[in-house]
């Protein structure tokens, strides 16, 4: 199976912008996130707290449609699922 992973603004100045990887089925989406992110120390402190878990800012989206952070261990990628990677979002 094929995911695209796609990181946004901080995120992507530390991982590129897409990414295409091969995942076996029954992959969940912290073990997706977790795998690319420990393959840049900066990158993956930036995601992950020191115990492991998603920062509580973090914003995750797969295929549209935002994943709570709390889910994300026990949800499911699909082949040709997409997946983003958000920073906190400010504006004004």
């Amino acid at each position: 199976m094929t995911v695209k992973i796609r990181f946004f603004a901080r995120f992507r100045e530390l991982f590129g912008a897409d990414i295409m990887t091969d995942v076996v089925t029954g992959t969940m989406f912290t073990s997706l996130i977790t795998t690319i992110a420990k393959k840049n120390p900066e990158g993956y402190a930036a995601i992950f707290d020191e115990k492991g878990a998603f920062r509580e800012f973090v914003i995750l989206m797969k295929n549209g449609k935002r994943i709570d952070i709390a889910d994300a261990a026990k949800t499911p990628v699909a082949d040709g699922d997409e997946i983003a990677v958000f920073p906190p979002v400010a504006g004004g």
